[in-house]
């Protein structure tokens, strides 16, 4: 989609990807980052890190024990709302990011939230009971 936009007396170009692409040149989440650096990867590559952390970020916390026993219900809801909103504030960062419609950020969400379900589920199921994990034997 190529606007032109004018602002007293100035023409500003501007261009949005409508389909997925592969490239360096990108702007995720906030304006000139990583930057278009096209010599100097390292940006890029800190981004898809970042993108990557907030995915798996996100499936963690998803899993985060925060009912405890002795606590008041108030403290306990304080803490699931705030836990709430920060997987809800992750989320829509990494829905952001992806609607860059670049193919490596893309794929960096994705594993993300691969690697986190893996992490996070699995130390859930070893953190369970073995006599919860095997099926009821009584009628």
């Amino acid at each position: 989609m190529d606007m032109n936009m004018t602002m007293n007396n100035m023409t500003m170009d501007m261009t949005m990807q409508m389909n997925f692409y592969w490239g360096r040149n990108v702007t995720i989440l906030f304006s000139k980052w990583p930057g278009n650096d096209q010599h100097n990867p390292g940006m890029y590559i800190l981004a898809l890190f970042f993108v990557f952390a907030m995915a798996f970020a996100m499936e963690a916390l998803s899993v985060w024990p925060t009912i405890k026993p002795g606590n008041s219900p108030v403290a306990t809801g304080l803490t699931q709302a705030s836990l709430y909103a920060i997987r809800v504030s992750l989320g829509y960062f990494v829905m952001l990011a992806v609607m860059s419609y670049n193919i490596g950020i893309f794929i960096a969400a994705v594993a993300g939230h691969t690697v986190g379900f893996f992490v996070a589920k699995t130390s859930a199921l070893s953190m369970t009971k073995p006599s919860e994990l095997e099926p009821s034997t009584s009628i």
